[in-house]
């Protein structure tokens, strides 16, 4: 018995502490947090229970975040997803030239997130190339991609998607090399044509990868900070690009509302949670049936 828990105590408690630490405690002072009024700068702290939940639900604010993440969430799980598969299926090939553009693919990844918001925000500037462009096209009032309340959670999603799409043409990229190539000469002699290989053999195949990439994405797009205090500052108008990331944080650091935050904090983590937990297990189900 005593060597087992020697062994654990070597080798498991070291990890188990780091997450214990910085995972769960932050998770359970954040929950007390949000059951207080909590305020660095007007203490004493008072208990208030359920309170700050029940009108987390009756705030306008709030509600306008949750469908801002939502809508970005969706476009930001999908179109990446999309096109991932597609430059991927184009860059499957041998050779240096498609080598060198799965290094130009990728590299937006790499980069900050706050180093892209502030490229794209110059290039989509009312006064940017892109306007400027337009204009040169004969388009006399080109959109304000940034400033305008209907466009500018589609430009911010956009520029998201485009960070986001090389690791999910990566990630593709290593499904398409794991499929054998002896189902995809059987499929060709049985007759089957380019589109019915990929529908009967690749794409059941990419299933793992599939599942990585919507999970990441799900989890990066739900979390949006960075991206909407760069570029738009949770605006423009009444809160039109204000992710619930973006909330917590103002209204924590900003207005000094922490239990108020929290209580944010802790609904946006249980749904992640659950949202994530929900397409987890429809996708490794189709994994598993295929």
């Amino acid at each position: 018995m005593w060597p087992k828990v020697w062994h654990f105590l070597s080798f498991g408690a070291p990890g188990v502490l780091i997450y214990v630490c910085f995972v769960l405690a932050p998770i359970v002072i954040s929950f007390w947090y949000s059951l207080t009024n909590y305020n660095p700068f007007n203490p004493p702290i008072s208990y208030v229970g359920w309170e700050n939940y029940f009108l987390l639900f009756q705030d306008k604010e709030f509600l306008t975040a949750l469908k801002v993440t939502s809508i970005l969430t969706v476009i930001v799980v999908v179109v990446p997803n999309a096109l991932g598969l597609g430059v991927a299926l184009l860059l499957d090939r041998p050779g240096w030239l498609y080598n060198a553009l799965r290094s130009v693919f990728f590299t937006p990844v790499i980069l900050s997130s706050v180093v892209v918001s502030i490229i794209w925000s110059r290039l989509l500037d009312n006064e940017g190339p892109l306007n400027t462009f337009l204009r040169f096209l004969g388009v006399e009032n080109p959109p304000g991609w940034l400033s305008d309340p209907d466009v500018a959670l589609y430009s911010l999603a956009s520029i998201v998607c485009w960070q986001m799409l090389g690791f999910c043409v990566v990630v593709y990229l290593a499904g398409l090399q794991g499929v054998p190539q002896e189902l995809l000469e059987a499929a060709q002699i049985d007759g089957a044509g380019p589109v019915r290989r990929f529908r009967a053999v690749t794409w059941p195949l990419l299933a793992p990868s599939l599942t990585i990439n919507t999970v990441v994405l799900l989890i990066s797009a739900f979390k949006t900070y960075d991206y909407v205090k760069v570029i738009t500052n949770g605006g423009p108008g009444a809160g039109a690009t204000a992710t619930i990331a973006f909330n917590v944080l103002a209204t924590g650091f900003d207005a000094n509302h922490v239990g108020y935050a929290s209580a944010m904090a802790i609904v946006m983590l249980l749904i992640v949670a659950v949202v994530t937990a929900v397409v987890l297990k429809l996708l490794q189900r189709r994994e598993v049936d295929l």
